[in-house]
């Protein structure tokens, strides 16, 4: 038989896994705690719903610790529905205090008086590093506190015997991405949705008036945001706490902005962290930098400084993902911890979900500070982890053109070519392989429409002024064709010769993928295409062999997320409505999969696993009893070719009929707005961080024949660069073949099927859930500065 590897057989060990992972008698109470941060209700909604699908009972615990302190009605069992339908709301609906009395023995005895009361010793806290440290400190006076109150008389000795210990889990919530040990916080990736869609409305009035803006954005203690933001929208100068600028700063700022005005660009943005600061420790405001400009330079200079903006808003798809695991995942450690497990904190590395002592974590988040005050900055910057090194590099070189004379030319020209369907962040990635390919000493050609215009001949010279601003900007500038090059090998290779092209950065989908196949099968006949290929995958669908992620995924993940909820709220207006959805992908399910967990979908039908009509009349069922309930509206995705014969309208045809009487259907094709739309934020960075990455590649392997006139034909100069589990690697495609299913289009492996279970259980299906690859604690660990961190 077949080896059987579970994560693609649903039905397979993992029921046995759950099965001993009973959370009968126990009680777990769940609190959010310190600022808010969207997709701490998502986070909640995964704890309680897991909790309640393994027989525990979830408690809310309102306002925080003070809650906790005050008890009463402040701590309230929770149901499956009371988490209904705040996935897509921002902040939290169980509250956030700051909390003095629990600082004190005094109100933490109070604390565990009350949670006693109910027999709660398992904790999920929901916050910054101060709430998970006050949850630590809670847990290690856990048994004397219990003693106390027995002393008291407040308690017997026997629930002192039966309570004896405290679990805690934490999960950070946490806009400024300032915790150590996890790549994404929850929370960041909405902060950095509401400072993009700032800035792209500040970008038009900026143009017109030809101003300059200081925009100030949060993190006291880290820039995460402030870099991020600063290379998603090309900014021309960003402060940071971690890394503050050198002495003189103030006059390179000033020459780095009057050469921008010199090169036409109409606008200057200028990014600052709240908490920016020089190398003597002192603030830098963003009042200062704007006297600074209107004294030395006398631009019209605004500052707009964003505040409260980017704590609100709806959580974008990437954080409603990360909290729904992240809470499954705490659900699973407490019901796994012993007296001996120390507090962990659930976190990201990657795409896997992982378990990391919590207060190494907070101890090393703590170093941090400690490096910054001494002023040891370097040092700062490769303890955070989230700010790897190559991304402040990468800022740098994408804003400062060397003036010529510096530059060492390399005579070497590199071609940049889109392929397959338009996907948002394209323009991003050509923008950074143009600027550190001419940084590099390349001249760069950019190849209008693919394949195709590759063949005419279609291929200009591209400088460094010609891609300001594209970053914003979805769809192609270049345009993009399906057309692959198997039938215009010999154009093609003839304008590789006329305009001398040394190598070929390919940005694209499954077709650059499969155009890659066959320029590296035609190496043999033709020569000109013996110089080293680089793929960079780009596309919604999300199908490309040897990445996990692609450009364009998640700005289609957010439009179909948006889309849902309006569509949920129209069908909980009319009460008793089914909607069927169906997404693009091609054969790939990660849309309507993760669409799906992101929406709070009722089910989703996907190429991938196999259905069948016994599958659709369970969902029916599913749904009638549904509508019984106070949640009287429902949400199915399709992918578009899940199925040859269960299309989307034999689906609605079939719900309509079998609902008839207890719900109706309505049915939606999403359709192409899934391609357009300026990028996400995650889309601009990973795009710009992947192609940088890409000429870096280029640049290397041009270097090792400079002078020798060496012929590129080894299978490792023709490679995709994607991001697999936590790592970027440039895979050769002739290795990446045999995981190819070439009839549908996709991987034959994909890690996001292993989530397929989590989105059944959030949706009260009875499903087998993988726990975290070992489900043990992970060491924490530094990041080398290749590793890119969370993309």
């Amino acid at each position: 038989m077949a080896h059987h590897d579970d994560s693609q057989n649903p039905k397979g060990s993992f029921r046995k896994f759950l099965e001993h992972l009973s959370g009968a008698g126990k009680a777990i109470g769940v609190l959010t705690s310190g600022g808010d941060a969207q997709g701490m209700n998502a986070a909640v909604r995964a704890v309680v719903r897991m909790g309640i699908y393994v027989g525990a009972k979830v408690y809310f615990i309102y306002e925080g610790y003070q809650g906790m302190v005050d008890g009463g009605s402040n701590i309230v069992e929770a149901d499956w529905e009371s988490v209904s339908s705040i996935l897509q709301v921002g902040g939290t609906i169980i509250g956030s205090a700051r909390c003095k009395d629990f600082r004190s023995r005094e109100g933490r005895l109070k604390a565990a008086a009350n949670l006693i009361q109910l027999g709660i010793t398992n904790l999920c806290v929901i916050g910054g590093d101060g709430s998970l440290t006050g949850a630590n400190i809670f847990r290690r006076e856990w048994s004397g506190l219990l003693e106390e109150l027995a002393k008291d008389g407040k308690i017997d000795k026997e629930a002192v015997q039966r309570h004896g210990h405290l679990n805690v889990v934490g999960m950070v919530g946490s806009i400024d991405n300032d915790f150590c040990g996890t790549d994404m916080t929850i929370g960041t990736d909405s902060a950095l949705h509401r400072i993009m869609e700032v800035v792209d409305a500040i970008m038009t009035t900026a143009q017109s008036h030809q101003r300059t803006f200081v925009l100030e954005v949060m993190g006291r203690h880290c820039g995460y945001l402030a870099l991020v933001s600063a290379l998603a929208c090309g900014a021309d100068w960003v402060f940071l706490p971690e890394s503050p600028p050198e002495e003189g700063w103030q006059e390179d700022m000033c020459i780095k902005l009057s050469e921008n005005r010199a090169r036409k660009k109409r606008l200057n943005i200028i990014i600052v962290a709240e908490g920016a600061i020089d190398t003597q420790n002192k603030p830098i405001t963003s009042e200062q930098i704007k006297e600074l400009v209107v004294t030395q330079l006398g631009y019209d200079t605004r500052v707009t400084i964003l505040g409260h903006v980017q704590r609100g808003g709806t959580p974008s798809a990437f954080d409603r993902i990360l909290a729904s695991r992240m809470g499954v995942e705490a659900v699973v450690a407490l019901l796994q911890a012993t007296p001996e497990t120390p507090a962990c904190v659930v976190s990201l590395s990657g795409n896997q979900a992982v378990r990391l002592p919590l207060m190494e974590c907070v101890q090393m988040t703590q170093d941090v500070q400690k490096a910054m005050d001494e002023g040891r900055f370097k040092e700062a910057v490769k303890l955070r982890g989230s700010l790897c090194p190559s991304g402040l590099e990468c800022a740098s070189r994408l804003r400062l053109q060397l003036n010529g004379r510096e530059l060492r030319q390399t005579n070497c020209n590199v071609g940049v070519v889109n392929v397959g369907a338009p996907a948002a962040g394209m323009n991003a990635a050509v923008r950074a392989a143009v600027r550190v390919g001419i940084s590099d000493g390349h001249k760069m050609f950019a190849v209008y429409d693919g394949f195709e215009g590759f063949a005419k001949g279609n291929i200009k010279e591209i400088g460094w002024a010609d891609v300001g601003g594209w970053t914003g900007q979805g769809g192609s500038i270049l345009g993009t064709k399906r057309t692959l090059p198997g039938k215009y090998l010999e154009d093609i290779a003839a304008q590789m010769r006329a305009h001398r092209i040394n190598a070929l950065l390919i940005i694209g989908g499954f077709e650059a993928y499969l155009g890659l196949l066959e320029l590296s099968a035609a190496r043999e006949k033709h020569e000109e295409f013996c110089v080293p290929m680089v793929m960079v995958p780009a596309t919604v669908s999300n199908n490309v062999p040897g990445s996990d992620f692609s450009i364009g995924a998640d700005t289609a993940l957010n439009t179909i997320t948006d889309t849902c909820d309006r569509i949920k709220q129209s069908a909980s207006g009319t009460k008793r409505r089914v909607f069927i959805i169906e997404t693009m992908g091609g054969f790939c399910g990660y849309l309507a999969n993760m669409g799906a967990l992101a929406a709070g979908a009722d089910a989703a039908y996907i190429f991938e696993e196999p259905f069948d009509i016994r599958d659709l009349q369970s969902n029916v069922e599913h749904l009638t009893e549904k509508m019984k309930t106070t949640i009287q509206r429902g949400l199915v995705l399709r992918n578009e070719s899940c199925s040859e014969n269960y299309t989307t309208d034999f689906i609605y045809q079939l719900y309509s009929e079998e609902g008839r009487g207890v719900f109706d259907c309505r049915k939606n094709v999403l359709g192409h707005m899934q391609q357009g739309g300026a990028p996400s934020p995650f889309d601009r960075n990973f795009g710009t961080k992947i192609s940088a990455r890409a000429m870096q590649w280029i640049s290397s392997k041009l270097k090792e024949s400079l002078g020798k006139g060496k012929r590129f034909v080894s299978d490792d100069s023709i490679c995709v660069l994607g991001i697999s589990k936590r790592n970027l690697v440039f895979q050769p495609v002739a290795e990446l073949k045999k995981e190819t299913d070439f009839e549908h289009r996709i991987p034959k492996e994909q890690w996001w099927l292993k989530l397929r279970p989590l989105m059944k259980i959030l949706a009260k299906y009875k499903a087998s859930f993988e726990v975290s690859e070992a489900g043990q604690l992970e060491p924490v660990q530094h990041r080398g500065p290749e590793e890119p961190a969370a993309i």
